[in-house]
């Protein structure tokens, strides 16, 4: 049995700390995604941008599912002081010997050579389930550790607006299907508009409600601090951005933010930016990689980082009024907010006959007046309409599609 008074004093404050922050951890709210993970894997990965939830993913998962094996069970963030100066092959070698099996490990990308420590971990203890996550940057497919056929990796977004609003009205929504969405959209609608008026609550969630943290009361401050972790830490760290550039990355972000959407003029912005064409094009690609903007090319599958998106979102709506909050253009905020719903889970790409191709489904985003002029030709043709509850044949209202995770 892994007691904690037969520990040495480094690891038992390792343990402590777990304790605590487990105690600490709300359970009002549980997101879906915990139920669409394969827990009893050996292995698993969880991917997504910093501040998305994934640390709370775990500990919820610990604090409910693991109540009676507490005693077996090791919550650790590996960007910890502790392991500065240990091994994690040595703290999981103690944990084994007392008789641990659930093994969490938070932050990999903050420990040198985390990859092979892991899959050597996962081939010495084979009575050991482990847990991993890590920034979306990762790359988990490492062939050198050969970690690709040992772990399952799952990637974790944001709130949708689903989530959002269960948590702010205490109902308890279904996930709806794509395809269910485009076929019954007005059944749909009628039920939830029945339960809840989602416009009470959809500029809002826009606003701050994508984070978890979406309540503090200073959001705008900490989703800044996201932000800029992610620029001065994890591309350094990570993709091996030189901190002299950062500047320029966070210039390139606002540039996207402002814009109306950002269409990128590759030759015009590398000269106003003073960077040339490849280190623009890299720059997208690790932003893209980072979970702070969205590239929309014309084929969804394939694409080089050194190939020009077509169109340029930012990754989530509430990224807009942190990075130009005086410039928030409702046409680019509707369509930033479709694209982060769609998708997660959908292959979306750029289109000319409208705004979004998504399985071959084109979708034109618009206000409540926007017409079907533009798609009447196309037999899969869908208009998205803000400011409408509910929609009729072909014209969706925006809001549902926050409903599909």
């Amino acid at each position: 049995m892994f007691a904690i008074r037969q520990t040495n004093s480094s690891m038992e404050n390792l343990i402590n700390r777990f304790r605590n922050r487990l105690n600490h951890v709300p359970v009002h709210f549980v997101r879906s995604a915990i139920d669409l993970i394969n827990w009893e894997s050996r292995l698993i990965g969880i991917k997504g941008a910093r501040g998305v939830g994934k640390t709370t993913l775990l500990l919820q998962y610990i604090k409910l599912r693991l109540k009676d094996e507490l005693h077996a069970t090791l919550y650790v963030s590996l960007d910890n002081v502790w392991f500065t100066e240990h091994k994690l092959s040595s703290l999981i070698d103690e944990f084994v010997r007392k008789g641990g099996r659930y093994l969490f490990l938070d932050e990999v990308h903050k420990y040198n050579n985390w990859s092979q420590e892991i899959k050597n971990i996962y081939d010495d203890y084979p009575n050991l389930k482990i847990v991993f996550t890590g920034s979306s940057l990762l790359e988990i497919l490492n062939a050198r550790a050969d970690l690709s056929r040992r772990a399952i990796i799952y990637n974790l977004q944001g709130f949708s607006f689903r989530e959002y609003l269960g948590l702010e009205v205490g109902i308890h929504f279904p996930i709806l299907s794509f395809q269910s969405v485009l076929s019954s959209h007005t059944n749909h609608s009628l039920e939830i508009t029945s339960l809840v008026n989602p416009f009470e609550h959809f500029e809002n969630y826009l606003k701050r409600g994508y984070y978890p943290f979406h309540k503090e009361p200073l959001f705008d401050v900490r989703l800044s601090e996201v932000i800029n972790t992610i620029l001065d830490i994890e591309l350094p760290q990570l993709r091996g951005i030189d901190l002299g550039y950062v500047k320029k990355i966070k210039q390139l972000l606002v540039i996207v933010a402002e814009s109306v959407p950002f269409i990128p003029n590759i030759t015009k912005l590398s000269e106003k930016m003073g960077i040339n064409r490849v280190t623009l094009l890299n720059y997208l690609y690790y932003l893209d990689e980072a979970g702070l903007i969205r590239n929309l090319y014309r084929q969804s599958g394939g694409i080089s980082r050194l190939q020009k998106p077509d169109k340029v979102f930012l990754e989530n709506a509430n990224l807009m009024y942190v990075l130009a909050p005086e410039n928030v253009n409702k046409g680019s905020l509707r369509e930033t907010f479709f694209a982060n719903q769609l998708a997660y889970q959908h292959s979306i790409a750029y289109t000319e006959t409208g705004d979004f191709i998504v399985d071959d489904h084109v979708f034109e985003i618009g206000g409540k007046e926007k017409s079907t002029k533009q798609i009447k030709n196309i037999e899969n043709g869908f208009v998205v309409s803000d400011d409408v509850n509910h929609g009729f044949h072909n014209k969706i209202p925006l809001w549902l599609f926050g409903f599909l995770y």
